[in-house]
């Protein structure tokens, strides 16, 4: 299984770079995964509504030009599906059996993902209906995806 990470902006605290790279060494032996970070577009309070579509969607041209074409894309929205550990699981076990053996979710900037991106998705998911930073959105994908490795094997993983 290849995973890859496309995600707006670079990490800068240095706890949240620790964490994922404890989560990529741990999935090693279960997955290639790459993760790519695309420039944040800079912006400045107050932002008109105009402006963040503008933002979106030069964000969503650089994602779309990191993606594979033969990919089966996941973005991650607040509106999206939520699922539970198990279920986020079965479905990384379908797409490998059914011949999505690329994976690549998407993490969007502090606005969230261009409609263009949004619509090129296969699947949405979801989280949460809070609001999280996308910094440490990232953190908590990499574990649920190792946690799904760990599930899918049926190796035992804390609760």
């Amino acid at each position: 299984m290849r995973i890859h990470l496309i995600t707006v902006g670079k990490l800068k605290e240095k706890y949240l770079r620790q964490a994922c790279e404890e989560y990529l060494k741990r999935l090693q032996s279960y997955a290639k995964v790459e993760i790519t970070e695309v420039t944040e577009e800079k912006s400045q309070d107050p932002v008109s509504p105009t402006e963040i579509h503008l933002i979106l969607d030069k964000e969503g041209e650089r994602i779309a030009k990191a993606m594979h074409a033969d990919t089966y894309l996941i973005a991650l929205a607040i509106d999206g599906k939520s699922l539970s550990s198990i279920d986020f699981a079965k479905k990384l076990d379908q797409l490998t059996t059914y011949g999505k053996s690329h994976i690549t979710f998407v993490i969007g900037g502090s606005y969230g993902l261009s409609s263009s991106i949004l619509e090129r998705a296969d699947m949405k998911l979801s989280f949460s209906a809070m609001t999280f930073p996308h910094q440490l959105i990232r953190v908590f994908l990499l574990e649920q995806i190792y946690r799904a490795c760990k599930i899918n094997r049926g190796e035992t993983y804390h609760k």
